[in-house]
This record gives C-alpha cells, sequence and structure tokens, in this order.
C-alpha cells in the first residue's frame, strides 16, 4: 500500500497521524501522511468473538431474538494488532506519528465502572448478557423506544422534533431502560453508560470524554441538555436519574484533543507516549471530511453492512424520520443530519449466506470470482425490470425514514421462473429505492442534497453504484479511498495535533474524491422511475400501518421462541434434578432390579 518512495530529506519532514475505525466485525488502522492524506499502510483485525447474538461466550446461553453484543477486549486487541501492523506495512518511523483518531460504531454501548472496567469483566457479572456490549444493531429494546416516543410526544416533548418525531431503539435510552428494566443488578452496578466511540478513547488516554457526535445524535443532547428526570421517572421511575447518574459527562467537540496517548496505550500500540488523541467520533460522520464533503448539500452515504448518510446544512429544520439534527455535529458552524438504513451489505450476504443454490458456488469457484461477483455479473446483464420483482429493504428494520425496527424484508412478484439471480438485483435495487426515499424526504423539507457521495466497501461493486446513479436520477461522486472513515479519524487526528487549525482546512488538504464518477443513464432513470412507484405504494402500505402482518410475524416468533426456550430450560432442569435425586430419574429397568 505504499506510495512512490520520496527523497530521504523529504521523509524526514513528514509527519503522519493514525485513523482507526472500529467496525461491526474488524478494526481497521491506517497511517496517513499529514501533508497530503496519502495512505501509507493498513492494519486489521477481525474481531475474534465478532457479533454475540446466538449465544453468549461465557456460558452457551441462548440469547433472545433481536440480540446483538460484543466483547470490549476485542477492541483494546484492534490496538495491540492493527495499529502496528499498519505502521510496519507503511515503514515509517513511529517518532513520527504525531497523532491518533478513531471512530465507532453507534449507538454502541459499554457499561461501566468508574474506572472505564467493563461490567462483563468484573467477577459475577460476565453470565449476565446485560453486563456486555450492546452493538449498534441490537434492536431487543425496540418496546422500550416505543414507550420513549409515545410518552414524548404525550408530554409534548420538543427534542423529540429534531429526530424526525422517533427515536430509535438502537439509541442510549432506549437500550438504557431495557438494561434497567430486564436486569436492575447490573443498572445499579453500572457507573457510565458509555458510547464505545469514547470507551476506546478513554482506554487510549486514561481520561474520559465524551464526544458531541454521539452525545447529540444517540444520547438526545438538545441545546445543552438531556431529557428531565421528570420525563425519564414517567417512564420508571428508578430511571429518573439515568441521564444525570450515568450519562452525562464533559462534552469533547470534533476535532479537538481528548488527552494524550498514556504509557499503557503507548506500549499496545508501538505509538509515542503523548502524542494527541483525538475527541472519539462516529464511523459515518468522520468519513465526511475524508470525502471532502464539508459544505452543505454534500450527503455522504457510507454503505456497508448498513448505510448511514450524513450531511451538513445551513439550516435547522425538521426532516421526518432523520436520525438526527446536532449543530457541528460533522462541521463545526453547521448542523449536521444524519439519516439511514439498518441493512444494506448485511441483506446481500444473508442471501448469499441462506439462500443461493450450490451451483452458484460452483460456477464462481471456476470462474474464480466470489458468489456475490457472480451474481452481479448474472444480475447485469438484465434489462430493469426484466426480473419482475420489487423488494422492501427492511430486513433489519427501517432506520429511515419510518424509525420502526419491527419492520421486515419482503419480496414481491417471486414465481416458478425465478432465479438467484433475479432476487440478488431485486435486493440490490431495493437499498438504493430506500436509499432515494430518505434523500426525496430532505429534499421536500428543505434540505437539498445537491451531491451525492459514496463511501464504504459497497463502493467496490460498479453495478451497484450505477444503479443507485440510475434509481436517483443524480450523479454518484466516490471517495477516493477504501478506508473512509478510517482517514476520516486521521484527519481529525491531524487537527487535534494542531496541523491544520479546522475540518474544512484538512480535509481540503487530505480528503480525497472523485466528483461524478457515475451519472446516470436516461432509459434506466425512465424505467427505475416506474418501479420506484412500486416501490413507494409497498413502503406506505405495510411501513405506515395500513397493513401489520410484519409486526404480528415478529411478534409471533419472539413468542414462539421464548416458548422454547422455556421448555429446553424445563427439560434441562429437569435432567440435572434427575442427575442429582436417583427417586426422580426413570423407572428401573427389569435387568436392574434382578442385578
Amino acid at each position: 500500500m505504499s506510495e512512490p518512495t520520496e527523497t530521504p530529506e523529504a521523509a524526514e519532514r513528514d509527519t503522519y497521524v493514525i485513523g482507526v475505525d472500529y467496525g461491526t466485525l474488524s478494526g481497521r488502522a491506517v497511517v496517513v501522511r499529514v501533508r497530503d492524506g496519502a495512505e501509507l499502510g493498513v492494519g486489521e483485525l477481525a474481531y475474534p468473538h465478532a457479533v454475540v447474538d446466538s449465544v453468549l461466550p461465557a456460558t452457551g446461553e441462548k440469547l433472545p431474538p433481536e440480540w446483538a453484543l460484543q466483547v470490549p477486549s476485542d477492541y483494546v486487541d484492534v490496538l495491540k494488532v492493527a495499529v502496528p501492523a499498519a505502521i510496519a506495512d507503511a515503514g515509517i518511523d513511529p517518532a513520527d506519528v504525531i497523532g491518533i483518531g478513531t471512530d465507532f460504531t453507534a449507538c454502541t454501548m459499554v457499561p461501566t465502572l468508574a474506572d472505564g472496567t467493563p461490567l462483563n469483566e468484573v467477577t459475577g457479572f460476565e453470565t449476565r448478557p446485560h453486563a456486555y456490549v450492546k452493538l449498534w444493531k441490537h434492536h431487543a429494546a425496540q418496546p422500550h423506544a416505543d414507550r420513549i416516543n409515545d410518552l414524548a410526544e404525550l408530554m409534548g416533548e420538543k427534542w423529540l422534533a429534531r429526530y424526525g418525531g422517533l427515536i430509535s431503539s438502537e439509541w442510549e435510552f432506549a437500550k438504557g431502560l431495557q438494561l434497567l428494566e430486564e436486569d436492575p443488578e447490573v443498572y445499579a452496578a453500572m457507573d457510565h453508560w458509555v458510547e464505545a466511540a469514547d470507551w476506546i478513547v478513554w482506554q487510549l488516554t486514561g481520561t474520559y470524554i465524551r464526544n458531541a457526535c454521539t452525545a447529540g445524535y444517540k444520547g438526545i443532547l438538545q441545546d445543552g441538555e438531556y431529557p428531565s428526570r421528570e420525563f425519564l421517572a414517567a417512564l420508571n421511575p428508578d430511571f429518573a436519574g439515568f441521564a444525570d447518574d450515568k450519562l452525562a459527562h464533559e462534552i469533547g467537540q470534533l476535532g479537538d484533543a481528548a488527552g494524550t496517548l498514556s504509557a499503557e496505550a503507548a506500549a499496545w500500540t508501538g505509538l509515542p507516549e503523548g502524542i494527541a488523541v483525538a475527541v472519539g467520533n462516529v464511523d459515518a460522520h468522520v468519513t465526511a471530511p475524508a470525502a471532502a464533503a464539508t459544505e452543505p448539500g454534500q450527503m455522504v452515504a457510507i454503505m456497508g453492512t448498513s448505510t448511514c448518510h450524513v450531511m451538513s446544512s445551513g439550516t435547522l429544520t425538521e426532516v421526518p424520520g432523520m436520525c438526527g439534527v446536532v449543530d457541528g455535529g460533522i462541521v463545526a458552524g453547521l448542523y449536521g443530519y444524519e439519516a439511514g438504513q439498518s441493512g444494506v451489505g448485511d441483506i446481500f450476504a444473508w442471501y448469499v449466506e441462506n439462500q443461493v443454490p450450490a451451483r452458484y458456488e460452483r460456477e464462481a469457484t471456476e470462474l474464480g470470482i466470489s458468489v456475490h461477483e457472480h451474481l452481479t455479473n448474472l444480475a447485469a446483464s438484465q434489462p430493469v425490470g426484466a426480473h419482475g420483482l420489487i423488494a422492501l429493504d427492511w430486513h433489519s428494520g427501517n432506520r429511515s425514514v419510518l424509525v420502526d425496527h419491527e419492520l421486515s424484508g419482503l419480496l414481491v412478484g417471486a414465481t416458478l421462473a425465478t432465479k438467484a439471480e433475479d432476487v440478488y438485483r431485486a435486493l440490490l435495487e431495493s437499498t438504493a429505492f430506500g436509499t432515494r426515499k430518505i434523500v426525496e424526504t430532505f429534499n421536500a423539507s428543505g434540505v437539498p442534497v445537491t451531491e451525492f457521495i459514496a463511501a464504504g466497501g459497497l463502493l467496490k461493486n460498479a453495478f451497484l453504484m450505477q444503479t443507485y446513479s440510475d434509481i436517483l436520477g443524480m450523479p454518484i461522486s466516490t471517495i477516493d479511498s477504501t478506508q473512509g472513515p478510517a482517514l476520516g479519524s486521521a484527519i481529525h487526528a491531524a487537527i487535534a495535533a494542531g496541523a491544520y487549525p479546522d475540518a474544512r482546512a484538512a480535509a481540503a488538504a487530505m480528503g480525497r474524491v472523485t466528483r461524478a464518477k457515475y451519472t446516470p443513464n436516461p432509459d434506466a432513470v425512465a424505467a427505475y422511475n416506474e418501479l420506484y412507484a412500486e416501490y413507494d405504494l409497498l413502503h406506505d402500505h405495510f411501513g405506515r400501518g395500513a397493513n401489520q402482518v410484519m409486526k404480528r410475524l415478529k411478534r409471533r416468533r419472539r413468542e414462539a421462541l421464548a416458548g422454547a426456550s422455556t421448555a429446553e430450560a424445563a427439560e434441562a432442569a429437569a435432567s440435572i434434578a434427575a442427575a442429582a435425586d436417583p427417586s426422580t430419574s426413570a423407572p428401573a429397568t427389569h435387568e436392574e432390579v434382578s442385578a
């Protein structure tokens, strides 16, 4: 990944920063040159425990539906493995590194003691699911989010409008309320309810600083205030002090230094003790400067397992179903808007892993490509609409504009002639339709999207990018980095270290983008307009209450799984009892009596 060689004199003059991007499945570190944003080396570590969504590692206990946990020690392992690997890959002297910045998935929450120790590492709590990190896509708090939303509307809470009229089950308050009500002992032991974005900075510096981005977007901090004690007490009397006692903390602004690298973290990473550590940030929002998107109207879509859409504007207004608007949430001096899709790459992966016939894998192997590439190539040869399908992209719920994680995926039009590549293309298109719904909602609300910039791992699929351009009916610019969030974190590290005065100046020097790399095909635009009209009808029919079948099916699934778990637990208890008390065991056989 190294750049062309330079003279020793030039190399001596250069300084570097490290950006560390914590994703859903792995953490990546990138070495970036301060003067021009060149990415010189990369290191990566897949989390040893990955996503904990089926059984608890410490006990083998089955987790309920919609749970998604992680193990915080995996995050520290990234610092120990990926950062040294990136430095080695770049071939630089660590002494020339002047700062490190990090970004994280959000809202990913860590319950900790006062000193930052995660509760799952406290003796006696390792067997308690609520003591672990709740990953962003932990959706089991949806009933708690529903109660928060209903009460906020009833009480006329002004902050609700800043979140498009609904807050998500993914966010800090819903997950915190679930923790309190389902495991009050863990809640009582918890001193801090910490965004993972801030927890990892705490590990690097020894100082807990809460970043302004997640505090505003995920923690309902608006105009310097959290929801009131009266509001929280109305949800649950024991929840009254949640914001004051568990959440509130010193706020650090984006691009500021949260502190300096501690001796312990220097030993982990191989970096110099005392270098600047930037205030934490979110993987999506931190990508905007990396894509040179610091002006109003430039929407950046970070496309991976999910997609987050972020954009700055000089206007403060209400956009239905947005994830939030925060003053300075992306760039100082502008209002930062966020929307998103809960499932994108996750949907494609689910389909390939669970629904594609084996012959496609054999064919892909023979061609020397992945199943994803093979299906994309087959699908790309079709005219628009030839598969006769429409899909709804709600396999992981809907984050925007409906803000409802009780919704689920849908495929309409399947026949006995439908092939795997047909469904795959329909799923690709469904995510683009979902993005169009978000863009149109922003436009209609007086926050126009003037440029659409794509970033993230899905950039490698050129057909998907062209499909997005055709469905949106607008050009697609692309970030010139395969590690957009990590580059953005490195840019913030450069600001924190004093190399640039602000995000605009740093983005101008270090950001990378190709304008209008994909442009819409007029014939495809016309055809997709017709298909989008069908998507729009299905979107409102299933998403706005006309047909609640998705929610009824989810409820039935939860009840069935809960019943099965209860039966399994009863059977296991009976087995244990039988082993301990021979009188409760099965009747002796004739041979045993005779003996």
